[in-house]
């Protein structure tokens, strides 16, 4: 298909804002580049060029926060073009430059992509016991990535229960570090990856104060889902 003059346009806005950008790092003005590089983003928002750039001089120059904004967006993109092994890197990086941050989205963008049997489906309203719960939810309208982030970033001792159509499972958390899981007779790792499979149902968190054995040891819960989710795409396939 033929180029059209307005795609020969865009192409050549995003090679001058890397070359200029590259003059300005040259001459010691990393301040700069950023700059010429976030106003070429304005008008070529999807160019993946622009955004790796960007960030790697965000993250050379400690701007760590910037760099995982675009490490997040990136990690869209790559979704979109089903690159998941490089949407799984940089959903990575995004977490270490800035363990604030939620990518909560991102994984749950690449297990619709990767495992679209499992997309959430909207449920009756959710009916919980009459007990408390430090968090609880509906996990059609909260995924569960998104309480797994929370307990993370609270650093929590706790069990997190969801409770789905066809089973139950429960994950147990070390000061918001994922240790061990319990889905349909399975524990551990195995456990863990029916549990990511519970995408209909309720969830239920409560706090503890002890702290369990570990039979799941990961660098770090991001590590961990997102490995999950690649064994659940290689064993479906």
């Amino acid at each position: 298909m033929p180029i059209s003059d307005s795609q020969t346009e865009h192409v050549s806005d995003i090679e001058a804002a890397l070359l200029d950008a590259e003059l300005f790092m040259k001459y010691q003005a990393p301040d700069r580049a950023i700059k010429r590089l976030r106003t070429a983003l304005e008008v070529n928002s999807r160019s993946i060029k622009l955004r790796e750039r960007l960030c790697e001089i965000c993250a050379a120059h400690k701007q760590v926060e910037e760099a995982a904004r675009q490490c997040l967006a990136l990690a869209s993109l790559y979704i979109e073009r089903e690159d998941f092994e490089t949407a799984h890197d940089r959903l990575i990086e995004a977490k270490q430059f800035d363990e604030r941050i939620n990518i909560a989205g991102g994984l749950e963008a690449i297990r619709r992509a990767r495992r679209p049997d499992l997309k959430p489906t909207p449920a009756p309203e959710a009916q919980f016991e009459r007990k408390h719960f430090t968090l609880a939810g509906d996990l059609s309208a909260i995924s569960v990535f998104d309480a797994m982030q929370v307990i993370e970033n609270a650093r929590l001792n706790g069990v997190l229960t969801l409770n789905g159509p066809k089973y139950e499972g429960t994950v147990k958390f070390n000061e918001g570090r994922i240790v061990d899981a319990v889905c349909d007779g399975q524990v551990g790792e195995m456990g863990f990856q029916r549990v990511v499979e519970i995408t209909n149902g309720t969830f239920e968190f409560q706090k503890s104060s002890e702290q369990y054995p570990v039979r799941i040891q990961a660098l770090s819960n991001t590590n961990l889902i997102l490995d999950t989710l690649r064994l659940l795409d290689e064993k479906k396939q």
